[in-house]
């Protein structure tokens, strides 16, 4: 069995498997904090079986963590996505060593969902679009995420409690909860819009495939394009491409 690993600043998903096939997903928060040995007594129920990882991290400080763990309790060295590793994607950019670890995989999930052409979105701490075309990718946007907006506006705001997206009835609200989830998650819909027809006027590519991952890629559901593909193991499934192409 495999271990595939995305280390995103906010949390750590982790998809169990084969070389082919996720077959189980965990998700536990990541906390730059913790040492070797507490992420091993957090994790150690995972690897009843597990001979390797593969791994795409954002957070250096994590990194270090892992692999002393892995090599400490499980004699694993981990195959991490970096400079060097064959990914079977080009980066066509001006410093292609600053892309991560998370957009190469993801766009490397996309060619395994049989999308040489992309526009991918990644919902995460950040909201990141990716134009991959041909399997290399061309350009990056990155904005802020739903929940850091979320926290960035509640914890600076006297009068607006934390509350729980869900989707709302219209772009107007008429009590508090409904005005914030209408201003968030349309708000956020509407900026993946406009960055979708932007990128597809640019790269004349009309027809691309757009696809969503990332963990808040659910909250839009229902309100997307019923064009737009979302794949949440996207970076999971990338993650097993770079695997099977290096080991």
């Amino acid at each position: 069995m495999l271990l595939y690993i995305d280390i995103g600043n906010s949390n750590i998903v982790i998809g169990k498997g084969d070389a082919f096939k996720i077959v189980e997903t965990y998700r536990y928060t990541t906390d730059i904090k913790k040492s070797a040995d507490e992420y091993y007594a957090m994790l150690k129920h995972l690897f009843t079986d597990v001979d390797d990882v593969a791994i795409a991290s954002v957070v250096p400080q994590v990194n270090t963590a892992f692999k002393t763990f892995l090599k400490r309790y499980f004699d694993i060295n981990p195959l991490f996505v970096e400079p060097g590793v064959k990914t079977g994607i080009g980066v066509k950019t001006d410093y292609p060593k600053e892309v991560g670890a998370d957009l190469i995989a993801a766009a490397a999930g996309a060619r395994v969902l049989g999308y040489d052409d992309a526009i991918i979105i990644d919902m995460g701490t950040a909201t990141t679009f990716s134009y991959i075309e041909a399997g290399v990718i061309k350009g990056v946007s990155i904005t802020i995420g739903l929940d850091m907006a979320k926290t960035a506006l509640v914890s600076n705001t006297s009068k607006l409690l934390q509350f729980e997206f869900q989707n709302p009835n219209g772009v107007l609200g008429t009590n508090t909860i409904d005005a914030l989830n209408a201003g968030f998650l349309y708000g956020h819909l509407y900026q993946i819009n406009g960055f979708v027809a932007s990128i597809k006027e640019k790269y004349k590519n009309e027809n691309v495939p757009v696809i969503l991952t990332g963990g808040a890629a659910k909250l839009l559901n229902g309100l997307l394009p019923d064009t737009y593909i979302i794949s949440e193991q996207l970076v999971l499934i990338g993650l097993s491409l770079i695997y099977r192409k290096n080991r």
